[in-house]
């Protein structure tokens, strides 16, 4: 059997991180490594237990979620991050996805779809809704855009398919490649386009009109 997903809760209230970690801890291929009250917190705790996925809440006092995302790519932590909102601060969302994270689900979410989203996140895929891109298409386009013309047309593909939230392997399944060249490909993706990772490189698509 696979390793367990190790998941760190950051929230600033304690009856939602024992409600999280009551649920996530009766799923066989989940296991809650720690929690935090605040950002600082959970940065630290991040740094020091090394997460695959931080369950990360955007309104906490002191250091928010937003500022904590930020702090962890600084630091280069391999953690995959999923915001978790209220419903009434859906503006805080494309903050939160351009500060790093990997998606986002709301506070009322059904546990089972947590669960499901945690697993997505860990695959490596992204979790953009629809109205989420409808928000970043509104920005108007970046100073980047003309960069898009850097990339050949296979890289455009992976790209694409980046965007629909495809893991590697499912884009090397898709474009019947082998993962290691589907790798190399969105290395260059990210070089090209100056992008940190794969969230950065879909929102970029989704701006840039490089969706399905």
């Amino acid at each position: 059997m696979a390793d367990p997903i190790r998941v760190l809760i950051v929230d600033d209230h304690l009856v939602v991180r024992r409600g999280l970690r009551t649920f996530l801890e009766i799923q066989d291929d989940i296991e809650v490594v720690g929690e935090a009250a605040d950002g600082e917190e959970g940065v630290a705790r991040a740094e020091e237990l090394r997460p695959d996925i931080v369950l990360m809440d955007v309104k906490m006092p002191g250091t928010d979620g937003i500022e904590a995302l930020r702090q962890l790519v600084q630091l280069g932590n391999p953690a995959r991050v999923l915001v978790v909102t209220s419903f009434t601060e859906q503006r805080t969302v494309v903050p939160a996805l351009r500060a790093g994270a990997a998606g986002y689900v709301y506070k009322d979410v059904d546990p089972d779809a947590l669960a499901g989203a945690i697993r997505s996140i860990h695959a490596g895929h992204v979790l953009l809704q629809p109205e989420v891109a409808g928000a970043l298409l509104s920005e108007g386009p970046g100073g980047s855009a003309g960069r898009g013309t850097q990339l050949t047309e296979r890289e455009r593909e992976v790209l694409e398919l980046i965007a629909d939230g495809r893991s590697n392997r499912e884009i090397a399944r898709a474009l019947v490649l082998s993962e290691k060249t589907v790798k190399t490909h969105v290395s260059n993706i990210l070089m090209k386009l100056d992008l940190a990772d794969r969230t950065q490189a879909a929102l970029w698509a989704v701006r840039h009109g490089l969706t399905h």
